[in-house]
């Protein structure tokens, strides 16, 4: 490392990754849409002057695999016209983006007039245009449906702010004010990437700093090669379904094989069905992004993310399937798409790999989005995540109500802040227990309902949920999980379903949100009888459920029967 000593490179990473971490502290706290600041669907970066992702804060789990595209996006399109002080501003889902809502902006960072760094921030703004508000139509059929597409272009140059792209982004909000809030919390991010990184360069040097990078990517390129080679070798397959896209009524096969060969790992989805017509497609970018975050799971799922680790990764798949959508392709729910491309990796590798890997989880992300206008007139978008259960592991049950794979350290509204900002009345909030779990050794973690009553003259909802008819898988003998669903009750009326059209609803209505349970793990039968009679005094599980489903017998008091258990148990494993 040109002679630079290993204290002072892990100094200097470790100052690297509290940049990133400022980053997201000033977008959090500048921000104005609270699926930002309170939901923290954002993430904030900086890679080096070739793209490569240097470090991270923690975040949505799938924005770690969009930044090196992203900026190499920029390198290429002004190559030959970054300066210092440009700002660039994109959100293509088709120039290695995600959806229209996810904004992304990026600064080039000079010392002394060299290009060394890029700050980036992207962020989900709750209102970019489109057919309906919030600006992600369940039922949206192309992207020109799901709202302002903005290619890579310059926000600011050489300092001198571009009005008319302003112009243009308030124009097509239906909460300009918000949005300009929010592009305002990402603009002081990435400025102060640049600040610090440049205190960082004349503190240590520039030669120093560079020395710092390629020390990052190396050393976890070293680290993830040898976890990768300590794993089994072969070709490992899983099969899935897309439970619907909101136009066609029916399901989409999905499919993949990974291979550990040696040190590397290729994740092949070739197979999988073309993309569809509704908006859960994802765009190639996304997807590679999915399958990193399921590799560092795997690697290192504590140390902090930067491109080395994902050196030895080889993703590959056909253009124009659900994971590679071509445009005008609508890719607004493209959460479900990666959530399914990430769920496909897990499942093949959880036999292999049982002590890194938990059973199917109720994978999709589940979002809401409920919109509207106040009575006093105020325009509001609540643009939510739901919380799904997670499968068992082999030391535990699964979690429960914690949010899907590809949505990291991110939460659902807290109900005092959702009433104070919303017009809207949660009548609950509690654990899915009618819904279930799967059954084993380990049992499932539990989804939840989520009950919310319109406080104001009119609103709309869109909502798409996958995992509503295939249920989350269980290992090694595990029982499968439950599914997710959206019920509108109306009156007498109730509506039910997974992925509906953008409703009308009215004063008075009731949304109830449901997201299903996980699988289990192991033998139902081997799952210790007193933790069995504990899940039946918690109400979590019935009497009749814990004798169908584990064969252990309790009192008419609820206490535990280990004589008829025995007795019943031995019947069952003859």
């Amino acid at each position: 490392m040109n002679g630079v000593d290993q204290v002072t490179l892990e100094i200097i990473r470790g100052k690297l990754v509290a940049v990133a971490d400022e980053m997201g502290l000033v977008l959090a706290r500048s921000s104005m849409s609270p699926v930002i600041y309170e939901v923290l669907d954002f993430a904030c970066g900086i890679c080096d002057a070739d793209g490569q992702l240097i470090s991270q804060t923690n975040g949505i789990t799938v924005f770690t695999g969009i930044f090196a595209t992203q900026v190499g996006v920029v390198i290429h399109k002004f190559k030959g016209d970054i300066a210092p002080d440009d700002i660039f501003l994109m959100n293509n889902p088709f120039e290695g983006g995600t959806h229209l809502c996810d904004i992304c902006i990026i600064k080039p960072i000079f010392v002394d007039g060299r290009l060394l760094a890029f700050g980036i921030a992207v962020a989900h703004w709750s209102e970019v245009g489109g057919k309906t508000p919030g600006s992600l139509p369940s039922d949206a059929t192309d992207i020109f449906q799901e709202g302002l597409r903005l290619p890579a272009l310059k926000l600011y140059d050489q300092g001198v702010p571009q009005k008319a792209i302003f112009d243009i982004i308030t124009s097509n909000s239906r909460l300009p004010k918000m949005s300009l809030g929010d592009l305002n919390a990402e603009l002081a991010a990435v400025r102060i990437a640049d600040l610090r990184v440049r205190e960082v360069a004349r503190k240590y040097g520039t030669e120093r700093l560079l020395s710092a990078f390629e020390h990052i990517l190396s050393a976890c390129e070293r680290l993830s090669r040898a976890a990768i080679a300590a794993m089994p070798q072969g070709t490992f397959t899983a099969t899935d379904w897309v439970d619907g896209d909101g136009i066609a009524d029916r399901r989409f096969p999905v499919q993949v094989a990974v291979t550990i060969a040696g040190d590397t790992l290729t994740v092949d989805f070739t197979g999988s069905s073309p993309q569809v017509e509704g908006p859960v497609n994802c765009s190639e970018g996304a997807m590679i992004s999915a399958v990193k975050t399921v590799l560092k799971a795997i690697v290192d799922p504590q140390a902090p993310s930067n491109d080395g680790w994902f050196r030895p990764l080889r993703v590959v798949c056909p253009p124009g399937t659900v994971f590679t959508a071509q445009p005008p392709a609508a890719v607004g729910w493209y959460y479900e798409g990666t959530g399914q491309a990430s769920e496909l990796v897990w499942k093949a590798l959880a036999p292999v790999l049982k002590d890194r890997f938990s059973a199917g989880s109720s994978n999709s992300l589940c979002v809401t989005v409920l919109a509207g206008a106040t009575a006093a007139g105020d325009q509001f978008v609540l643009v939510e995540p739901g919380m799904v259960g997670w499968g068992a592991t082999t030391e535990r049950n699964g979690a429960s109500v914690v949010s899907a794979i590809t949505n990291g350290d991110t939460f659902n509204y807290s109900i005092e802040l959702l009433e104070a900002k919303f017009p809207l009345r949660l009548h609950q909030y509690a654990l899915n227990v009618a819904g279930g779990v799967g059954a084993g050794t380990q049992r499932g973690g539990f989804g939840a309902v989520r009950e919310y009553e319109i406080l104001c003259p009119a609103a709309t909802l869109s909502a798409s949920f996958g995992r509503s008819i295939e249920r989350p898988w269980g290992l090694e003998g595990g029982g499968s999980g439950s599914c997710n669903a959206v019920e509108v009750v109306r009156g007498t009326e109730t509506i039910r379903g997974a992925r509906l059209p953008t409703l009308a609803l009215r004063a008075g209505d009731r949304v109830k949100l449901i997201t299903g349970g996980g699988g289990g793990f192991g033998n139902p039968l081997q799952r210790p009888p007193v933790e069995v009679a504990a899940d039946v005094g918690n109400g979590y599980l019935t009497p009749e459920a814990a004798q169908n489903d584990y064969a252990v017998v309790l009192t008419d008091s609820g206490m535990l029967d280990q004589n008829a258990t025995d007795t019943l148990r031995a019947a069952r494993t003859l």
